[in-house]
């Protein structure tokens, strides 16, 4: 069975255009629940420990800059199959390739400011929910 929670951040890009109020907006249309929620703005260590699992790809240091250049939201997500749906509303990281209706093709400038990260598998939300989340209510 898939999980129920999942863990959502919107990105520098998207606080920085005003854009969270729409992103959240389209994330509870689609039948989500925000079990958490807090506007952070992380260093660059700990964006490198968020991203450590990207440590040996060649992206990671500019990711790690971006994600540390301005505040996030980051959110605890609650739906049934929450993973998979939220990972088909957020659509596919390069919003050109991304479907119509989606929230990167709807406000994403490119595949490296993308507005908006959402966990892979059951596994990684946890791991990332900890992370942001630990020692906090959860609703």
């Amino acid at each position: 069975m898939q999980g129920r929670l999942t863990f959502s951040m919107i990105k520098p890009d998207a606080v920085s255009a005003n854009h969270v109020g729409a992103i959240i907006a389209m994330i509870e249309k689609s039948g989500f629940i925000i079990k958490a929620m807090s506007m952070t703005h992380l260093n660059e260590a700990e964006a490198q420990s968020f991203y450590q699992v990207h440590a040996d790809r060649p992206f990671y240091k500019e990711l790690c800059s971006f994600i540390a250049s301005g505040p996030v939201v980051t959110m605890v997500l609650e739906k049934d199959n929450a993973v998979a749906d939220l990972r088909k509303l957020m659509g596919t990281t390069n919003p050109l390739d991304a479907a119509e209706g989606t929230i990167r093709k709807i406000f994403a400038k490119s595949i490296d400011e993308n507005v908006i990260h959402g966990s892979d598998a059951d596994e990684t939300a946890a791991v990332e929910i900890a992370f942001f989340f630990s020692g906090r209510n959860i609703i």
